[in-house]
């Protein structure tokens, strides 16, 4: 199996990508760059945190339209696997392949700390090794992670199980305290309607190594790995 990081101009998490799958799962791995069209046969994409394009106009306005997220879209229209962090959350949501939009943080303040997950779905290629409710302790770093879509959108993420992770407390409650920027429903993560595209705000690659703080976002690489794996 092959995964492929994009690389847009501003990106400035690529690298923190391109080590956990490289270093700590040991799997190959390349770089793709934003202006080619050519995904080099990789079986997943990953889009990584930054501010792709310098964010202008509006955070992945502007990365939806190069040539490399065409490619994508091809993609994950076929099935493939593509994860979304941070900026790379924002990015997938301007292309479509994502629902909803990612708008400024309530509090109008760019937020850089630990926070809480709870695994709300273990359905996924993305969340299959996690266990049901599992809270993951997962950075965030952002302006725009206010996840917002209209109520008829939110109902259909709840009820066909498309929401990854919601904000919760240390203790897996979900308080409005522990919902960071705002988003509805404290959503942190969510799924598109095949299942093999997520887009999440916290960054699992910033906690995949104890050294960091935790290794929480560690298993959402292994399942992705392992469900490549069993394809």
């Amino acid at each position: 199996m092959k995964f492929g990081v994009l690389v847009f101009p501003g990106s400035n998490c690529d690298h923190d990508t391109f080590h956990v799958l490289a270093e700590i799962t040991r799997q190959p791995v390349t770089f793709l760059w934003h202006d080619s069209e050519d995904l080099q046969n990789v079986d997943a994409v990953l889009v990584p945190g930054g501010f792709a394009y310098g964010d202008y106009l509006r955070t992945g306005a502007i990365a939806r339209f190069s040539p490399v997220m065409q490619s994508v879209r091809k993609f994950a229209d076929a099935g493939g696997l593509v994860l979304g962090i941070c900026n790379g959350f924002q990015i997938l949501t301007e292309a479509g392949l994502l629902p909803g939009a990612l708008m400024r943080n309530a509090g109008l303040k760019y937020i850089c700390k630990q926070v809480h997950l709870r695994t709300v779905t273990t359905d996924s290629p993305f969340t299959n090794q996690l266990q049901p409710d599992k809270v993951l302790r997962i950075p965030i770093g952002h302006m725009e992670g206010n996840y917002y879509c209209d109520a008829e959108t939110l109902r259909e993420l709840q009820t066909e199980d498309r929401i990854a992770f919601r904000y919760c407390a240390p203790d897996g409650q979900l308080t409005q305290d522990a919902n960071p920027n705002g988003s509805l429903d404290n959503i942190a993560g969510v799924l598109n309607r095949g299942r093999n595209v997520l887009g999440m705000m916290p960054h699992p690659d910033r906690s995949s190594e104890s050294i960091l703080g935790s290794a929480d976002g560690l298993g959402i690489f292994q399942s992705m790995i392992g469900a490549l794996a069993g394809q």
